[in-house]
């Protein structure tokens, strides 16, 4: 078998539609595009979401809810969020910061971090972290250990 012995499987192909030929052809005249109409013309089409001039769904049902700026969420500050039962990996006396959080991969490096008060800590350690919630902040000083908030 050679390259030009190739053919489609008998059937499986079809000639292509060519219309505005004549009456002949079955789609002269009109070429299969009815009769007036934006549909008809050329350049002819209806954008999605078009009723034919009725009010279009969208703007009929009425909008509920708060819906937040684009440059509002892109303000808004970002963290990285770690509990405080991943920080058990930590010896006693450590000072665990943002560095100490990427190299055990607890959070992405560069990343600002807010320390969660999910689960338990047994080590006192100090924890240097740019965000802390109230229940992370007492179980730090429960264990023994110190919360340090980094600013900026």
């Amino acid at each position: 078998m050679k390259l030009n012995d190739l053919r489609p499987a008998p059937g499986s192909t079809r000639r292509k539609r060519r219309v505005g030929r004549g009456i002949g052809s079955g789609l002269g005249k009109t070429a299969g595009r009815g009769h007036k109409g934006r549909g008809s013309r050329s350049g002819g089409n209806t954008p999605p979401g078009y009723e034919g001039g009725q009010m279009p769904l969208i703007r009929r049902v009425p909008k509920r809810g708060f819906r937040r700026l684009q440059a509002n969420q892109a303000a808004r500050e970002r963290f990285a969020a770690v509990n405080i039962g991943r920080l058990d990996g930590f010896t006693d006396g450590e000072t665990v910061d943002p560095a100490g959080f990427a190299d055990r991969g607890l959070a992405p490096a560069g990343k600002k971090i807010k320390v969660l008060g999910a689960g338990e800590l047994k080590r006192r350690i100090t924890v240097r972290a740019h965000a802390f919630s109230a229940g992370a902040r007492a179980k730090i000083a429960a264990a023994g250990g110190s919360a340090e908030l980094i600013e900026g």
